[in-house]
Formats: structure tokens, sequence, C-alpha cells
């Protein structure tokens, strides 16, 4: 087997900005990103002079536009009132607590890491992920505990020399990667007395080899998913593998959380790309020795890593499979006159083993939210093309605005392949009332993904805070658990004296055989609760007791992390539960990676 050499991806630009003696240098990635909220500082929605919602940066390809529908949207529909301003506290506000320092381990790993540093900046970075509770937190508070040191290793042998100081003088470790959890992964446990250290593994982020006789590539933990697809792409080759948070999450990050991505339906989830996982651990080193595509070995202990959420130890590198970049990539829509339709929509896809790489249904109000982000129509006809459609779709269809629903395609392959794939879906989508919808709004609805969150932090800014979380769930029950998860939301809103209505919506994002990964997005007004974050997290603990109830599991792909871990026992059995913790006893009897995830 050749790997050749000129196929070897030296490492991307470093992360690091300043080299300095004294410990407090920061990450060109930390300076990068926003401190109080998701995603890049120079990326945020605004209100500009005119009173109209803006995209400020040139990242996306809504940035620089204004969206001239959205506030009338949400003043109308959610009652946000952008006169009433709940903005986040300074940076200079949060003040951090001096960190413990452990000197023996400082001097034991200072030489075997690219940076070490105490830089609050990077402690803050560092001891958060993106939950609500996190997001409120920074704006309005901070965390009870923070991690003391930051680590920016470069090299497996580099994660190895830190773990066995970290042992060898009773550290706590807790392993980063884009910090992109909603799980409460990264939150470190409030009661810890010993140092914490977090290991940022950003700058283990090289493609090692690419093998093309077998089609794999042996990559770094720390290597960002955009990265990933840029480094392949220039070798024609992808992995497939594009989650939401794809601009951010590492590979290492995904294995640890069992991540799925949004072309799963061609190139599979996580478990079914990754081929070898190396885990360093404070008792030795996890690598299965064969490459082959299947093993009978026993249990599949890559099982154990899979979704272990840094409590095992470091994901180093992995080995997992690539493709050729396919020729064409095409998005497309489907309209559905109700959300029953289009789940029946999807079923039937899933059945016929006909769906495209990705399929997406949005409910109503995700439609209608949806709609209320269109940029201005740019020409006259432009324009009357737009008020042909709609009354195409609610005179000539009798589509109600109020119950239709629309699912997003993503198509990939050549010519002939993509009007194949277009074929079996919009005649399977006719069955069930469906009408094509056009590309721009597949587009467009596929593009809103790497917003959310972007949105989400703007409505803190008038006293609106949102979520989202996802279940699995057999599709023989899967629109009884859509309904009532929303009515329960509804209800959990009233009994805790929410004002006004709360935003509550879904959309059925990934499809199986045997059925379906749903999103749930819910949020409402927090002004004039007595404690609101209290609030939300007592609302969001209600759904997932229904979920659980109605046969949803307890993530389809989020992870646990300490956000869900209660519900463990529930779902895995008590059985499982001292299964998981007899693997931590044997692999880090002293607790080095106690971030306090799964169990």
């Amino acid at each position: 087997m050749v790997r050749a050499a000129s196929l070897r991806l030296q490492r991307t630009v470093g992360h690091l900005i300043e080299q300095r003696d004294d410990h407090q240098q920061v990450s060109s990635y930390t300076s990068t990103v926003r401190w109080n909220g998701w995603g890049f500082g120079d990326t945020s929605m605004v209100v500009n002079a005119d009173g109209i919602l803006e995209v400020t940066g040139d990242r996306y390809p809504f940035s620089g536009t204004i969206l001239p529908h959205f506030r009338s949207w949400a003043e109308t529909s959610i009652g946000l009132d952008i006169e009433c301003e709940s903005f986040s506290q300074d940076r200079s506000e949060l003040v951090l607590p001096p960190p413990i320092r452990n000197s023996e381990f400082i001097t034991a790993v200072e030489s075997r890491c690219v940076m070490l540093t105490f830089h609050d900046d990077e402690r803050l970075l560092h001891s958060h992920g993106h939950t609500c509770q996190d997001i409120w937190s920074l704006r309005y508070g901070g965390f009870e505990r923070y991690v003391d040191v930051v680590i920016y290793p470069g090299s497996h042998r580099d994660v190895e020399e830190i773990i066995q100081a970290a042992r060898e003088h009773n550290v706590v470790i807790i392993p980063y990667g884009g910090g992109t959890t909603v799980s409460a992964g990264l939150e470190c446990p409030k009661d810890e007395k010993r140092m914490i250290a977090s290991v940022d593994l950003h700058e283990m982020n090289r493609i090692r080899w690419i093998d093309r006789k077998n089609m794999t590539a042996l990559i770094e933990a720390g290597a960002i998913g955009r990265e990933i697809e840029e480094k392949l792409n220039q070798q024609g080759l992808t992995m497939g593998h594009e989650p939401d948070s794809s601009e951010f999450s590492t590979l290492g990050g995904w294995i640890s959380t069992r991540a799925s991505g949004m072309m799963k339906n061609k190139y599979g989830n996580i478990e079914d790309i990754v081929i070898q996982i190396t885990l360093v651990t404070p008792t030795g080193l996890f690598k299965r020795r064969s490459l082959g595509p299947r093993v009978s070995i026993g249990p599949d202990l890559n099982e154990f890593v899979l979704g272990s959420e840094g409590t095992l130890g470091i994901i180093t590198e992995a080995v997992v499979k690539v493709h050729v970049l396919p020729e064409i990539t095409k998005f497309g829509s489907v309209i559905f006159p109700e959300f029953e339709l289009g789940v029946r929509f999807l079923h039937e896809v899933a059945r016929r083993r006909c769906a495209p790489v990705s399929v997406r249904l949005v409910d109503n109000q995700q439609f209608q939210f949806g709609q209320a982000l269109k940029p201005p129509t740019l020409s006259n006809s432009q324009y009357v093309v737009d008020k042909l459609k709609k009354w195409y779709v609610t005179k000539a269809l009798r589509f109600d605005p109020a119950r239709m629903v629309v699912a997003t395609l993503k198509f990939i392959g050549n010519a002939k392949e993509i009007a194949r794939q277009e074929s079996e879906v919009f005649a399977v989508a006719k069955e069930y009332s469906g009408r094509s919808a056009g590309e721009e709004n597949g587009k467009r609805g596929y593009f809103l993904t790497f917003m959310i969150a972007y949105i989400r932090d703007f409505a803190f800014d008038y006293n609106f805070m949102a979520e989202s979380f996802e279940t699995a769930v057999p599709w023989s029950h899967c629109l009884s658990l859509c309904r009532k998860v929303k009515e329960q939301i509804s209800i959990s809103c009233e009994k805790h004296s929410v004002h006004g209505r709360p935003f509550v919506s879904c959309r059925v994002t990934q499809t199986y055989d045997a059925g379906a990964c749903v999103y749930f997005y819910f949020g409402f007004l927090f002004n004039g609760l007595p404690n609101p974050i209290e609030v939300f997290s007592q609302i969001e603990h209600e759904a997932r007791v229904c979920i659980l109830e109605n046969h949803g599991s307890l993530s389809h792909h989020h992870g646990v992390g300490k956000h869900r871990k209660s519900f463990m026992e529930h779902s895995v059995s008590a059985t499982g539960v001292i299964m998981l913790k007899a693997v931590k006893q044997a692999l880090d009897p002293t607790n080095i990676f106690a971030n306090g995830n799964l169990i």
C-alpha cells in the first residue's frame, strides 16, 4: 500500500498570535470568536439606524444584508419589543477568581505543549459550551468554577506526557475541541478542589495521510470540520460529515459525542465514518489494530470511545473513510398542506430507500420563521414572480398559510444521478400532496442552519431566551411525540407564569428505516420573571420527561453531558450504568478526567 508523501497535508497556519513567557498568551481562535455568545465576533444580527434587522460582517451569503420582514414577525408572533433591551454585561464586568496552581504539574508539562496560558479570556472560553444556561451566565453573571489553565498540545506524544503528569500530580483534565457542546459538557464541577486543566486540541489539526487505494485518511482530533473539508476538497475528496456546528466543532468532539451530520443519508453518522480511534487514557493507549472494514473480535470497543464525552481520556487522531467529491450539489424544496403529510412523505422516502443526501421537514411555525428571514426583493420582476407563487399556493392549491409546511432537500452526484433522485423524491412527494417549492428555498433553508444561534443571541438582547433539543423516535410515535412535546412546553410556560405566547416548533431532520430524529425549538420572553434561567431549566426538563414518556430517546446526537445525566439510568438501565462506571474505573481510577459527564 502506497501513501504518497505528496498527499501528506501540513498543519494550517497556527491559531496562536503571540508567544510570551508569562503564561498570559491568547490564541487567535479565542480572539476571533464571540466571548458571550455563538460564533465569530465580527458576525451578529443588529437593529440598524432604520430599525431594520441587519447581518453584520462578511463571512456569510447574507452578511451585510437587511432582513426587512423579521422585526414585524418577531413583534407579532413572539412579542419581541425592540424598545425593551436586556443587553449583556461587558467583558470587564465578568471577573474570574485567581486560578488554582499546581506548580509541579506546570513544570512537568510546559515543555510538552505549544502554549500554556492562565489568561482569563482563555480560561473563560474553555469553561463553557453553548447551552442557554451557559449564555445566560456569560451575559448576566458568571460561573461557579472555571478551568485554571489552558494547555495547547501539538502532538500525540505531548498528550501522553500531559496525561501522565496529570496523574502523577493529581490534576483534573477536561478535553476541549470546538467548545460547541449543548449538554453542559464543559461545565467545571463546582466542588472540584484540584487544579483543572483544559487541554485544547486546536493545534493538532493535521491530515497525516490519505490512502487513495482504501479511501481512508488519518486526521488529528483537533481538526475543525470546515478545515477538514477544505483540505480534502483540494484533493478532490470529502469526508461527508457536516453537522450544524461544522464551522467550529472538531473530529475529536464528533467522536466523543457520537455526532450526526446533515448528509448522513449517504455518508453515515460518525460511527459509520470512523474506522480506528486513538485514545490516550491515564492507564495507557487504546487503539484497535486492524483497519479492515469490519471485525469480529468481541464487543466493538470503539463504541466505548464513541460518546464517551471526555470521561475516559483524550482522542488524538482517527482513521476515517473519505469519498470522491461529488460533481454537483443541488438544492430543492417541497411544500405540503400540513405537517402530517410531510412526515408521511419522509417515512415513505425512507422506506423506499430513495432519500437524497439530506431531507428536512419543518413545521408551520418554522416555515413562518424562515419566511420572515427572507432578504428584500431585488427587482420588480422577482416581486411579480413571488406574488404569482403565493397566489398559486394559496389560491390554486388552496394551501392554508397557517398550516402548510416545507421540506428542504439536498442532492449530490452527477447530472444523471441527481435527475434520477429528483424524479423519485418529487414523485413520492406528489403522493402526499406535496409540490415543488424551488431550489432557492431549499438553499436558503440550509444556510439558515448556520444562523440560528446568531438569531438566538440577538433575541437575548431583547428579553427573549430560546434553545433547541433533539431526540430519536420510532416512526409509529413520531407525530404524537411532536404534538405532545409542543403541548407540554406550552403547558409548562403557563404553569411557570411566562408572559405572552411561547415560540414552540419542531422539525424532522434525519430519517432512518425505523424512525427519525426530531428537533424542537422553544423560547419565551423572560422579562418580569423572578429567576428566568431556573424557569427555563424547569420547562426544558419537563419537555425532556415528556419526550421519554412518548418513546423518544434521551438524545440523537447532542450527547448527555451533565445536562441530561439524571436520565441515564432510565435510558440505559441500572446495569448499563454499572458497565459504564466499570470502564471508567478501569481506565481512570483516580478520576483525572473528572468533567462529571454521563454518569
